[in-house]
């Protein structure tokens, strides 16, 4: 009896295929892979087994991973809603550039968001949205001092998203849409002057070596998700979807938590110090002045939001003013 039994049990053993984001940041190593690649099998007795690699191990780009995961390929991908959005401007507006300078109302914002992403996710993408966790806030690495917003006239900045393109454009500078990799060798070649990336991302990179001046005016979060193909997910038994979404609200607060500490350990690291992961950069740091914090707030108004809310339409847009604008009392469109 003991022999069906086990089989039974072997049988009923739910196997997830994940792919994260990228294995050089540290959301990866900390958070996602130990969550899939242990913590799941551990919390679930061996009922829930996950797998996960990186993207950049599996050479895979943004758009392949959620074509990827719709096709149930993957089973549950993290990712930046950056990779959906040549199927709707949707994605974007969670992490609209420049408009959050707080993590605790980042965190309002996706929270208000949430419903509107969720549904997107289930519509394009045949894909449960499980949770929205921020990566440590986008800032500007310049080669040349940058004491003002107004520093940024004319350069060339790096970019990796629409809407930081136009806070680039906003500000009287150019955007370059250049991929992560290809930092270090566009910095050296003068296509870019200045970058924009995460706290941490910059000091893992070592961009202090070509870049060695900041401006430390938050120009976006890199909120990131988390979705299970809806298939996979109708797999699970009652027990086993209540215990995965416990586990995932688990995770994703400690994420939260981890990257309200990230930013500051990283700045300290990137200037003088003290530094608890290795050399400090030595950059120069700039925090943006109230009239700097004026200029973005002009931007946002006039730039960033109303481009957007024509891109994404108004239906869209007036979703957003219900939802994240209620929080920020700001409004998309007209």
């Amino acid at each position: 009896m003991s022999g069906i039994s086990g089989l039974l049990a072997a049988n009923d053993t739910i196997i997830i295929k994940a792919v994260g984001t990228w294995g050089y940041f540290s959301n990866y190593p900390k958070h996602e892979e130990p969550f899939w690649n242990q913590h799941i099998a551990d919390v679930s007795g061996g009922d829930i087994v996950g797998e996960i690699k990186p993207q950049d191990e599996l050479g895979l780009r943004g758009f392949e991973i959620m074509r990827l995961l719709k096709s149930g390929v993957f089973d549950f991908a993290f990712g930046l809603p950056a990779y959906a959005m040549q199927e709707s401007e949707i994605f974007e507006g969670a992490d609209l550039s420049s408009l959050v300078q707080n993590i605790a109302v980042q965190k309002k914002v996706a929270a208000a968001y949430f419903p509107t992403l969720e549904r997107a996710f289930t519509e394009k993408y045949n894909a449960k949205l499980m949770m929205l966790y921020p990566f440590p806030s986008q800032m500007i690495w310049c080669k040349k001092p940058v004491n003002s917003i107004e520093d940024l006239k004319g350069k060339r900045i790096r970019v990796f998203l629409t809407t930081l393109g136009d806070f680039v454009e906003g500000v009287g500078a150019i955007p370059v849409s250049v991929a992560y990799h290809d930092v270090p060798n566009a910095l050296a070649n003068d296509r870019v002057d200045c970058v924009i990336t995460g706290t941490m991302s910059a000091y893992t990179a070592q961009l202090y070596k070509l870049t060695p001046y900041g401006f430390t005016l938050r120009v976006g979060w890199g909120l990131a998700f988390g979705a299970i193909n809806i298939n996979k997910w109708n797999r699970l038994s009652e027990p086993q979807k209540k215990l995965l979404q416990q586990e995932i609200s688990i995770l994703t607060e400690n994420m939260w938590r981890e990257t309200a500490t990230e930013d500051a350990i990283a700045l300290a690291c990137l200037s003088a110090g003290p530094c608890s992961l290795g050399e400090t950069g030595n950059m120069v740091l700039v925090e943006p002045s109230k009239s700097d914090l004026l200029i973005r707030d002009k931007i946002a108004t006039e730039v960033i939001l109303p481009r957007w809310a024509q891109r994404c339409g108004p239906e869209c847009a007036s979703n957003w003013n219900r939802t994240v604008g209620k929080i920020l009392h700001l409004r998309a469109g007209n």
